[in-house]
């Protein structure tokens, strides 16, 4: 398997969305006023402005598939974000079938599932 997302992400604030990512190590590929893509590697992250959006009601989700699961958690853990609310990075936990998966609620309430 060879690291991977397929995400198109709500964004209140892309500034906001911007500096939030940063601290996980993501950079700006693309910005225009209705779009915003941002990478890591192989990784990319594509956002769209809703301004309105309820962080604690929103159901966005995306997959981030990588090969070394651990060393993505142990980089996205340098940002301190808490276990618990939102913003957090959840601990690594199995899933079965030999699968591991962590969480990421990123500032917008989207999930994204490290799977490795």
């Amino acid at each position: 398997m060879s690291d991977r997302i397929t995400a198109n992400l709500p964004s209140r604030d892309f500034a906001a969305t911007i500096a939030f990512y940063a601290r996980l190590g993501f950079g700006v590929r693309f910005q225009g006023p209705g779009w915003l893509i941002l990478e890591r590697g192989p990784l990319e992250l594509e956002f769209f402005p809703w301004p309105d959006l309820d962080p604690a009601s929103s159901s966005f989700s995306a997959c981030i598939r990588v090969d070394d699961l651990a060393a993505l958690h142990r980089a996205f853990s340098a940002a301190g974000l808490p276990e618990q609310g939102i913003p957090r990075l959840e601990p690594i936990r199995p899933i079965g079938h030999g699968l591991l998966m962590f969480g990421l609620v990123d500032r917008d309430g989207s999930l994204l599932r490290g799977l490795g």
